[in-house]
């Protein structure tokens, strides 16, 4: 995943490096960890992305991810002899500051090829440009610890190893951040766990629970955690690096908008162009002096024209884009959209006669709301406060915190 040259590599490296340009070398690598006993694996979808063969490491092959690219997650599977040793994840909030443990198998081609531990701390509870999805973490990170657990001092789930701060950035700044690194929230792992219908576990610490030491800790977790190895084309990353973690952010201005693949603009519809290109869709916003934002939707090829804009929701089948003169009063959202699903039950306020806008704005600004359905055909808003499990509905549009 990063190439490293030979100038600076002692001649005891050599042969390792040597055998990574055979055929049958993996081209990458990253870590997988347990979320299911049957044999259900949750790593980085840039770990996995693109590979022509994907092999768990002394467990054999696995076909067919489940990728969720947005959010950098993936789900893989392998036959499982034996039930595997699931990680939990944490019910509690993350904490800023609290001790953590990253896990997983960095530069196995030039260290030992066996799992390994770091310490570290929260440094911060969101990621770049405030990214809620992330928390910012201070453990030592390297090419192949994508996709790894990150666990709080009792060994429960609280992230995902997903990137670190790229040179390009550092060449951008200035200067070169020491342990500037993110992982994914879990909670958004466990969002997406439940959007393909697989359930992990959760939990949180007895109260009489004592604390556990490192060598302790990593002997309860490392079990749960695999290599993951990709046969094929290499791919387009850096390891870790920051494409995982700003692909989907707001991008800068060009000309007088901005563009956000990944989100949908929140706002007040106008207009829909069906069968044209998103350059297209563009090009007519720009050509109407009425339009403040489109949002493109990629799975159907249909332009929808806003006459405002105030918040981007995320949505994986969308690419948003907003006047830049709006830039100072759109909020980046940390709701993600789902076309065609409910979470049945946790209803606890109806309101009639709304848009979409309103039910958004409704659920955004009130702190029990964790989800909300708006039903288009009856203008109908349901804010939840529970979320339950994912079902496919017609006619409902799903917005998750």
């Amino acid at each position: 995943m990063v190439t490293v040259r030979r100038s600076i590599l002692s001649a005891f490296f050599s042969a390792a490096l040597a055998s990574t340009c055979l055929a049958d070398a993996p081209t990458s690598s990253g870590t997988g960890f347990a979320v299911t006993p049957d044999g259900w694996l949750l790593t980085n979808a840039h770990v996995v992305q693109g590979c022509k063969r994907i092999e768990i490491k002394g467990r054999g092959d696995s076909a067919d991810p489940r990728i969720d690219a947005t959010n950098d997650l993936a789900l893989v599977r392998i036959e499982a002899a034996k039930p595997l040793q699931p990680l939990v994840f944490r019910h509690a909030p993350t904490r800023l500051g609290e001790d953590i443990l990253a896990i997983g198998f960095p530069l196995a081609t030039l260290l030992s090829d066996s799992v390994k531990v770091t310490t570290g701390n929260v440094n911060a509870l969101a990621g770049l440009r405030n990214d809620t999805r992330y928390i910012q973490i201070s453990t030592p990170i390297q090419p192949g610890n994508s996709g790894g657990p990150v666990v709080d001092r009792d060994g429960f789930l609280i992230g995902i190893t997903s990137a670190t701060l790229s040179k390009g950035i550092a060449d951008e700044i200035g200067i070169t951040a020491q342990n500037v690194n993110f992982a994914i929230r879990a909670s958004v792992a466990d969002l997406f766990l439940q959007s393909q219908g697989i359930k992990g576990q959760s939990g949180d610490r007895a109260a009489d629970q004592q604390p556990i030491s490192t060598a302790d800790l990593a002997d309860k977790i490392t079990p749960s955690v695999f290599q993951i190895l990709c046969y094929g084309e290499e791919q387009a990353q850096t390891s870790i690096n920051t494409p995982s973690a700003t692909t989907n952010l707001p991008a800068q201005p060009i000309a007088s908008f901005i563009g956000a693949r990944g989100y949908d603009a929140i706002g007040f519809d106008y207009r829909a162009v069906n069968d044209v290109t998103y350059s297209g869709c563009h090009e007519i916003c720009e050509g109407d002096s009425q339009c403040k934002a489109i949002t493109y939707n990629t799975k159907h090829g249909v332009c929808f024209l806003k006459d405002n804009v105030v918040a981007l929701i995320r949505n994986s089948d969308a690419v948003a884009a907003y006047a830049s003169s709006k830039a100072a009063d759109v909020i980046v959202s940390d709701f993600t959209s789902y076309s065609g699903v409910d979470l049945p039950g946790g209803d606890y306020k109806r309101l009639r006669g709304s848009n979409y806008l309103q039910c958004f704005t409704a659920c955004i600004s009130d702190n029990a709301c964790k989800a909300f359905s708006y039903v288009p055909k009856k203008s109908e808003c349901w804010l939840k406060d529970v979320i339950g499990r994912p079902k496919a509905t017609k006619g409902v549009e799903l917005g998750i915190k």
